[in-house]
């Protein structure tokens, strides 16, 4: 067996990982109140945001609609307004995102279209808050594609939880980001037994690829 396996598009899912105001803005409520200097630490992460990482989403998410694979959003976000719903690590951490709050939104590049499905969370992995696994089994899906931020937190917590899931999971490296590039490799490095990675450009040819050319 192996996780080599090309993408079957009626058995596929693209998930995008908390790409939210909170944790993709510097106006968002991660940054917000931080000093010049203390904001300086996250150019890179900001500069891998908006030069790399929501465009090759949009890349991603074309190709995705354009041959049938679902499109999925998970977004840090209370079932409340005082939070009282979320798991005790973010209670701790104080990581609180009101039901129906502007650090919930999705960027507009890269929002939602007609019914596709967006799961709020409140935990690192969205399989222990959510019903993910349910609406994904209820979708027939046996393949996940990956991508978002954190890479070494939310989005790693939620690839290892997809292989224990026994879901095939494909993460897509240029499509994630973290707070240094120290930080991202070596996350990629960590996650490698778990899934297959491609890169944008790599993907979507796959994506694109006839049935019969699939060997």
């Amino acid at each position: 067996m192996s996780r080599e396996i090309a993408l079957v598009p009626e058995q596929t899912v693209f998930l995008i990982v908390d790409v939210q105001q909170y944790s993709c803005s510097r106006q968002g409520g991660m940054f917000r109140g931080r000093k010049p200097v203390a904001m300086a630490a996250f150019d890179y992460y900001f500069e891998r945001l908006d030069q790399m990482v929501l465009p090759n989403i949009v890349r991603l998410q074309a190709a995705c609609r354009a041959t049938g694979i679902e499109v999925m959003f998970t977004v840090i976000e209370s079932l409340t307004q005082d939070g009282r719903d979320r798991g005790l690590d973010y209670k701790i951490s104080g990581f609180n995102i009101p039901r129906g709050s502007a650090d919930a939104k999705i960027p507009d590049a890269v929002q939602p279209l007609g019914d596709e499905m967006t799961i709020p969370k409140t935990s690192s992995s969205v399989f222990n808050s959510t019903c993910i696994d349910y609406i994904l089994r209820n979708l027939g899906c046996r393949q996940l594609v990956i991508c978002g931020v954190l890479s070494d937190q939310c989005v790693e917590s939620a690839v290892r939880d997809a292989c224990d899931l026994n879901y095939l999971v494909t993460l897509v490296p240029d499509a994630c980001a973290t707070y240094t590039a120290e930080r991202q490799l070596a996350s990629l490095n960590t996650i490698t037994g778990y899934c297959r990675q491609r890169d944008t450009d790599a993907l979507i040819q796959e994506i694109n690829r006839k049935p019969e050319m699939i060997g």
